[in-house]
């Protein structure tokens, strides 16, 4: 066995039905070179900080070691709303489950990996842009507290693959606490298979919820908790300005992880109908639309286990969804402007800064971290990022009276706000810098702003012009699903 597996291995979900998965070995790519590795998690889990040959031929699909035992997942799926039963891993297999030192079990998965049985017209394969997209975007998610999966590794080679252009053909190593998504329920309801519903909830309780295995209605309690973790997941993507931009059901993690990175975008001038997806032509998956379409997602998933849960404790799980994203919601909100206490005029308070950002299109990141500094800074840089200054002076000084009702000082205030509202996000623009960059055989553009978004909380001068304004070309960029 190389010398590089030191970590523990498993293979649980290998266990379940071959209706669920089938064993599919990776097509090979040419000429593999790495792109990036994430020396901090790899140690975490056991891994050599530095990566080798021997994995880049092992993660590359050039060899298969022991602990590797690739399967390609079979799921469903309502993809824009309509039912689509051919899903499942197109491009993508589970390796294995990997354990971290700390006791965590990760699924590890790579994604580009070549041709399965569910790959439909598709090539089996991700390009180096869309892998550098993900890559980073799921580091920046994790640093800014937004549960997610994570990125392992990143590699490139020489095998060209065809979208609107040739690209080359790229792997990004995936890492989740399970790639089970609401689409694989879907699949079994479905099909008719309660059998195989019934043995994939059992399993799913047992390995990802616990908890519930020992409460009255062990499924109805883990509907329970999916609902939750989903709202508060779709309440920090609003209150942080990400837009996942394709929230299909089977993009959905069963654990309330941002899952299937795509056409996603953060905001940079709020607007509440930003659709990030420019093949999302109704505007579905638009930012502001994300919490409904949370609901409608758990609705599905909830209708497919309809089977082994009854319809008023269906009722009574999904209501459970809208007060607690608002909770969330509000919380972060209060974070974000440094508001602990709860006043009657802060409804009102919130939905007329809304309204001016919008009404502006003010930098929603810049704007929330400006409002931070107002302890060393005053008021005016804030008024400089608004068009309409009168409205913006009218809502600063009833922010100012507000703040008269708080006891923390001004210092202690705002040193707080400045965790909870990032000075870097990886704006389209910086991702697009990276990938031309890349796209030439430069790297180092992608490890400076993996660095740069590892501590978006952090002043970091020396790289002050990664929180900048875009520029004007960043707003014609247009990012679709085809990667």
């Amino acid at each position: 066995m190389s010398p590089w597996f030191k970590a523990k291995f498993s293979h649980h979900f290998h266990t379940l039905s071959p209706l669920l998965h089938q064993s599919v070995q990776p097509t090979p790519l040419e000429h593999p070179q790495w792109v990036h590795w994430n020396d901090q998690l790899a140690l975490e889990l056991n891994l050599p900080d530095q990566p080798n040959q021997a994995m880049l031929q092992a993660f590359s699909g050039h060899e298969c070691p022991n602990p590797f035992r690739p399967i390609a997942m079979k799921y469903a799926g309502h993809q824009f709303g309509y039912y689509n039963p051919d899903l499942g891993d197109g491009r993508g297999l589970l390796l294995a489950e990997i354990h971290a030192i700390q006791g965590e079990r990760y699924d590890i998965h790579i994604k580009g990996a070549g041709l399965t049985p569910f790959s439909r017209q598709g090539d089996g394969r991700a390009v180096l842009r869309s892998s550098i997209r993900e890559y980073l975007c799921s580091e920046a998610l994790f640093h800014l507290g937004i549960p997610t999966t994570r990125a392992l590794g990143l590699i490139n080679s020489d095998t060209p693959v065809y979208r609107e252009k040739t690209e080359t053909g790229a792997i990004c190593i995936r890492l989740a606490h399970s790639h089970i998504r609401f689409g694989h329920f879907e699949h079994c309801f479905y099909t008719g298979q309660h059998d195989l519903l019934k043995q994939l909830l059992d399993y799913t309780v047992q390995h990802h919820f616990p908890d519930c295995h020992t409460q009255e209605k062990p499924y109805l309690a883990m509907l329970q908790q999916v609902v939750l973790t989903t709202a508060q997941l779709i309440a920090k993507w609003n209150a942080f300005g990400f837009a996942h931009g394709v929230l299909n059901t089977d993009n959905m993690s069963i654990l309330g992880e941002t899952f299937d990175f795509g056409p996603f975008g953060f905001l940079d001038n709020y607007q509440p109908n930003f659709i990030c997806n420019h093949s999302d032509y109704q505007g579905r998956y638009a930012f502001a639309n994300q919490p409904n379409i949370g609901l409608w997602n758990l609705t599905a998933l909830a209708h497919a286990l309809s089977p082994f849960i009854e319809r008023a404790d269906l009722d009574q799980a999904l209501a459970l969804y809208e007060p607690t994203l608002n909770q969330e919601f509000s919380l972060l909100m209060r974070q974000k402007t440094g508001l602990l206490s709860q006043q009657e005029e802060d409804q009102a308070l919130f939905s007329d800064l809304f309204r001016l950002l919008s009404d502006n299109q003010v930098d929603y990141t810049r704007f929330f971290r400006q409002l931070s500094q107002l302890d060393n800074q005053g008021t005016q840089p804030v008024i400089d990022l608004i068009l309409d200054r009168d409205a913006a002076q009218g809502w600063l000084t009833r922010y100012q009276h507000r703040l008269q009702q708080e006891t923390q000082t001004d210092q202690q205030r705002c040193q707080a706000m400045r965790q909870h509202n990032p000075k870097y996000i990886l704006r389209n623009h910086l991702a697009q810098i990276a990938i031309d960059k890349a796209e030439a055989g430069d790297y180092s553009e992608v490890a400076r702003l993996f660095q740069v978004l590892k501590k978006p909380f952090d002043e970091q001068p020396e790289f002050d012009h990664y929180a900048n304004l875009p520029p004007s070309w960043a707003h014609e960029l247009e990012i679709s699903c085809s990667s």
